[in-house]
Parts: C-alpha cells; structure tokens; sequence
C-alpha cells in the first residue's frame, strides 16, 4: 500500500526502493523503518512510500488518517524556513560549526541530544553520493586549529559513504552517525589535551585512550541508537590483533561497524593538516595504512576505501610530490595508487619510483 510519511510508524516494511534525487535509493526495499528512517523520509519531503499491509513483526499495518495540516506542510516549511545550503561543501562546514556548539555543550556537562545531532548530520548524508567526487578534497578542509570538530563530520561521512559502498545499504546512516559520535567522550578529557601541542606525556596518552569508554557512556541510554551503534563508538580505536584500546580485545569481538570507523578514522587522521603533522596525500596515507596495519585494520573496509579512492580514469589530471603535473596514462589493477603518468611527455611509472607520489587529483 502507499502512504504518506506522517502514516508510518517504527515496524513498516518498505517493499519498493524509496528514490531520492539520484538514481540510487535512499532507503532500499525490505527496510523495516524505525524512527530514524521516518524522520528521515519527512525532512526531505517524499511524498509516498510503499510498505507492507503488515508489520515487520507480522501485526497488520493500519495507516492513520493523513492530518489537513500535513498535506500542506511541504508548502508551510517553504515559507517559513531560510533557505538551505546546496552544496555538499556547504553543508560540511555549516556541520562543523554545528558539531562545534553541540561539543561545547557536552564540555558543560550536557547530555546528547540526537535530534539536534541528526537536523544537520541528515541533510549532509542526503549529499552522500556527491562524496565520491570530494573524496580527494576532505582533509583539505581542515585546519589545525578546528581539527578536532573536522575530523569528527569527517569521520562520520566518511563511515556513512564507506559503509554504503561496501553494501550496508539498511545500516549506512547508523554507521555515519556512529562515525559523528566516536569521540564525543573527548568532552570529558582535560580541554589542555585537546590540540595539545607539546610531546605527550604517558598519563597524558593514558588519559586521551579513555575517551571511547567515556563516548560509550555518553551514548549508552539513547534508546534510538542500536546497540551496533553503541560498540562502534566504544570500540573505534580497538585493533582485530588485540593491540587497540580501551579494552584490548581482538577480531572475534569487534562489531562489525567499529571496524569501518577504525579505518576511516586513521584515513582522516593522517591525511589532513594537524599540529603536529601537515596535510599528506591521501594515495601516500592509503599505502602506509596497508602496509603498517596489516592484521590490525580489517581488510575490506581498507579494500573498499582504496577503490574509492582510485576510482580515476585515463586521462586524469595529477599533481606529483615533485609538484609537476601529469596526466594518467595507464593503470594497474595490482597498484592502484601508482599508475603510470605522463609528464611533458615523458612517462613516468610510479611503481618504479617510491619517492614519487600522487599528492593531488585536478579537477
């Protein structure tokens, strides 16, 4: 049957894709939705959804009566409400600033509120499939004096967009939204650490490597996150080897989920301008993350970040470490990052040369 979304309630079961304004589904058939997924489907105005005459739990689904009022909301909220940003760089920095006032909050001892989370980390994840083409550009964005607030939107849309490209088509908001929240224990870390810019002390590292416990418990009673949700954000920085923290456990006990933040973390981590650290090269930063987290990072999470990452065609423009500029010429399934490119019309193969890197894509 179709219905309006105010019809729906939390048990609903989705049983045709729900279209957005692209050619890929913004809920997938067979979602049951909770209430997450309604508010969703509402703030961007879909007008029907076809679900199944039962429940997800087998009761039967019997749709209120859609309220005057709705059907003239979508004009009402055009009147009333400014204008959004359009563009998905847009709608990163105004979540900076956002994700900024909400910290803040959570420094003066005030607890998450989800739905204030959720009014600027929704309208961002409906630019999710513009992040393929601002892949290259997201740790451009950051600077080292609002590192800590970039690198958490960051890190959650980074999360959402790798997650739905490794096919967690029901899941991907969750995971992005756990991304958002990883370190939001940093609230109660001592303020001087954050951005701290002397060496650290071992008390200091010891204190800093508690705050996924303190995330934890941040997030522990919002009865609207799921409990994959929960242990993403407790276990982001644990390692499948058993060498993370805070609670040292290994494979076998990591959900799922952390192990994607894991490795979106790292990503933003090292590639974008900190105060101890410049911007790096996202292809150099990929690289190291293979080749020194083997058996500490899951596999496919990094497989997948890779291909995004090298999704580039013949043709393409980049800028060397060497800063000459060179067009990509051919491409080796084996070693992605290192293609061959042609400069001044000479070929150069960057498999042949470790000293040489892409530093940036043109476009």
């Amino acid at each position: 049957m179709l219905v309006h979304p105010s019809q729906l309630v939390p048990g609903c079961l989705v049983v045709s894709d729900v279209m957005g304004k692209t050619n890929r589904p913004i809920i997938p058939k067979n979602t049951a939705l909770d209430e997450q997924t309604i508010q969703f489907l509402r703030k961007f105005l879909v007008e029907k959804v076809e679900v199944s005459s039962r429940l997800s739990y087998g009761a039967p689904f019997i749709p209120k009566e859609v309220l005057p009022e709705d059907s003239d909301k979508k004009e009402t909220e055009k009147a009333v409400q400014p204008e959004e940003p359009k563009t998905f760089e847009d709608l990163y920095f105004q979540s900076v600033r956002e994700f900024k006032k909400l910290f803040e909050g959570w420094q003066s001892s005030q607890s998450i509120d989800i739905n204030k989370l959720r009014k600027f980390v929704l309208p961002l994840f409906e630019k999710i499939d513009d992040v393929g083409d601002q892949l290259y550009k997201i740790h451009q964005y950051s600077n080292k004096q609002d590192y800590f607030y970039h690198h958490a939107v960051a890190t959650g849309i980074l999360s959402a967009y790798l997650s739905r490209q490794m096919g967690y088509q029901k899941e991907w908001i969750q995971i992005g939204i756990a991304g958002f929240l990883a370190d939001c224990g940093m609230a109660r870390i001592d303020e001087d650490l954050i951005g701290k810019q002397g060496t650290f002390t071992d008390r200091d590292l010891k204190e800093m490597q508690n705050h996924p416990t303190f995330s934890y418990r941040l997030v522990e009673k919002i009865a609207s996150l799921s409990m994959g949700v929960k242990l993403a954000v407790l276990q982001h920085h644990e390692r499948l080897d058993g060498s993370g923290y805070p609670l040292k456990v290994d494979k076998s006990k990591i959900h799922p989920y952390a192990t994607i933040i894991a490795v979106c973390d790292m990503y933003h981590a090292m590639t974008s301008e900190r105060v101890h650290q410049p911007k790096q090269s996202p292809f150099l930063v990929i690289e190291r993350m293979h080749r020194e987290q083997f058996g500490k990072l899951d596999h496919e999470a990094l497989r997948a970040l890779m291909k995004c990452l090298t999704s580039f065609s013949i043709g393409t423009k980049v800028r060397l470490s060497n800063q000459q500029i060179g067009e990509i010429v051919f491409l080796e399934e084996s070693t992605p990052t290192r293609p061959m490119v042609r400069v001044n019309g000479e070929i150069i193969t960057l498999k042949k040369d470790l000293n040489l890197y892409m530093e940036e894509i043109l476009t």
